[in-house]
Protein backbone atom coordinates (compact mmCIF):
# COMPACT_ATOMS: atom_id res chain seq x y z
CA UNK A 1 0.00 0.00 0.00
CA UNK A 2 1.29 3.40 -1.07
CA UNK A 3 1.83 6.57 1.20
CA UNK A 4 -0.86 8.14 -1.14
CA UNK A 5 -3.48 5.16 -0.41
CA UNK A 6 -3.27 5.46 3.27
CA UNK A 7 -3.84 8.96 3.35
CA UNK A 8 -6.41 9.17 1.42
CA UNK A 9 -7.91 6.66 3.06
CA UNK A 10 -7.31 8.44 6.51
CA UNK A 11 -9.32 11.47 4.29
CA UNK A 12 -12.43 9.74 3.71
CA UNK A 13 -12.44 8.09 7.28
CA UNK A 14 -12.22 12.23 8.70
CA UNK A 15 -14.66 13.26 6.25
CA UNK A 16 -17.15 10.56 7.33
CA UNK A 17 -16.58 11.52 11.18
CA UNK A 18 -17.28 15.22 10.33
CA UNK A 19 -20.35 14.02 8.64
CA UNK A 20 -21.56 11.89 11.49
CA UNK A 21 -20.66 14.59 14.28
CA UNK A 22 -22.44 17.31 11.83
CA UNK A 23 -25.63 15.49 12.12
CA UNK A 24 -25.76 14.44 15.56
CA UNK A 25 -24.14 17.28 17.37
CA UNK A 26 -27.04 19.65 16.45
CA UNK A 27 -29.35 16.62 17.42
CA UNK A 28 -28.26 16.63 20.59
CA UNK A 29 -27.99 20.07 21.42
CA UNK A 30 -31.74 20.19 19.87
CA UNK A 31 -32.82 18.01 22.66
CA UNK A 32 -32.94 21.02 25.44
CA UNK A 33 -34.74 23.06 23.31
CA UNK A 34 -37.80 21.29 21.50
CA UNK A 35 -38.98 24.23 19.73
CA UNK A 36 -35.73 24.37 17.27
CA UNK A 37 -36.29 20.25 16.37
CA UNK A 38 -39.82 21.36 15.72
CA UNK A 39 -38.79 23.99 13.11
CA UNK A 40 -36.07 21.80 11.83
CA UNK A 41 -38.93 18.72 11.10
CA UNK A 42 -41.02 21.40 9.73
CA UNK A 43 -38.48 22.78 7.57
CA UNK A 44 -37.49 18.98 5.98
CA UNK A 45 -40.82 18.35 5.69
CA UNK A 46 -41.60 21.33 3.35
CA UNK A 47 -38.62 20.38 1.35
CA UNK A 48 -39.97 16.65 1.01
CA UNK A 49 -43.74 18.21 -0.12
CA UNK A 50 -41.59 20.53 -2.55
CA UNK A 51 -39.82 17.90 -3.72
CA UNK A 52 -42.70 15.66 -4.43
CA UNK A 53 -44.50 18.49 -6.05
CA UNK A 54 -41.65 19.41 -8.34
CA UNK A 55 -41.54 15.18 -9.37
CA UNK A 56 -45.34 14.96 -10.33
CA UNK A 57 -44.65 18.08 -12.80
CA UNK A 58 -41.60 16.62 -13.79
CA UNK A 59 -41.69 14.44 -17.45
CA UNK A 60 -40.53 11.51 -18.07
CA UNK A 61 -39.31 11.78 -21.13
CA UNK A 62 -35.45 9.85 -22.20
CA UNK A 63 -33.88 10.56 -25.39
CA UNK A 64 -32.36 7.86 -27.10
CA UNK A 65 -28.79 8.76 -26.55
CA UNK A 66 -29.23 8.63 -22.54
CA UNK A 67 -31.44 4.80 -22.90
CA UNK A 68 -27.98 3.25 -23.92
CA UNK A 69 -24.31 3.42 -22.38
CA UNK A 70 -22.66 5.36 -20.13
CA UNK A 71 -25.84 6.74 -19.21
CA UNK A 72 -28.53 3.96 -18.42
CA UNK A 73 -31.41 6.34 -18.09
CA UNK A 74 -34.94 4.77 -17.41
CA UNK A 75 -38.26 7.16 -17.16
CA UNK A 76 -38.23 6.53 -13.61
CA UNK A 77 -34.73 8.20 -13.03
CA UNK A 78 -35.30 11.04 -15.70
CA UNK A 79 -38.35 11.66 -13.45
CA UNK A 80 -36.16 12.04 -10.24
CA UNK A 81 -33.72 14.00 -11.89
CA UNK A 82 -36.17 16.68 -13.18
CA UNK A 83 -38.12 16.85 -9.58
CA UNK A 84 -34.76 17.94 -7.96
CA UNK A 85 -33.66 19.92 -10.99
CA UNK A 86 -36.99 21.66 -10.08
CA UNK A 87 -36.41 21.99 -6.28
CA UNK A 88 -33.29 23.56 -6.86
CA UNK A 89 -34.96 26.16 -8.74
CA UNK A 90 -37.40 27.03 -6.80
CA UNK A 91 -34.98 26.87 -3.88
CA UNK A 92 -32.67 29.06 -5.49
CA UNK A 93 -35.31 31.56 -6.52
CA UNK A 94 -36.37 31.40 -2.81
CA UNK A 95 -33.03 32.45 -1.53
CA UNK A 96 -32.55 35.12 -4.01
CA UNK A 97 -35.74 36.52 -3.06
CA UNK A 98 -35.32 36.82 0.73
CA UNK A 99 -31.75 38.04 0.29
CA UNK A 100 -33.18 40.73 -1.87
CA UNK A 101 -36.13 41.48 0.05
CA UNK A 102 -33.70 41.75 3.43
CA UNK A 103 -31.68 43.91 1.38
CA UNK A 104 -34.26 46.29 0.95
CA UNK A 105 -35.97 46.45 4.04
CA UNK A 106 -32.65 46.92 5.67
CA UNK A 107 -32.10 50.01 3.01
CA UNK A 108 -35.46 51.45 4.11
CA UNK A 109 -34.83 51.24 8.05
Amino acid sequence: MDTYDILLYGSYLLILIGAIVAVVMPLINSLDDPKSLLKTIVGIVGIVVLFFIAYSISSNEVLPKFEADPFNLTPQGSQVVGGMLITTYVLSLVAIGSILVTEVTKAIK
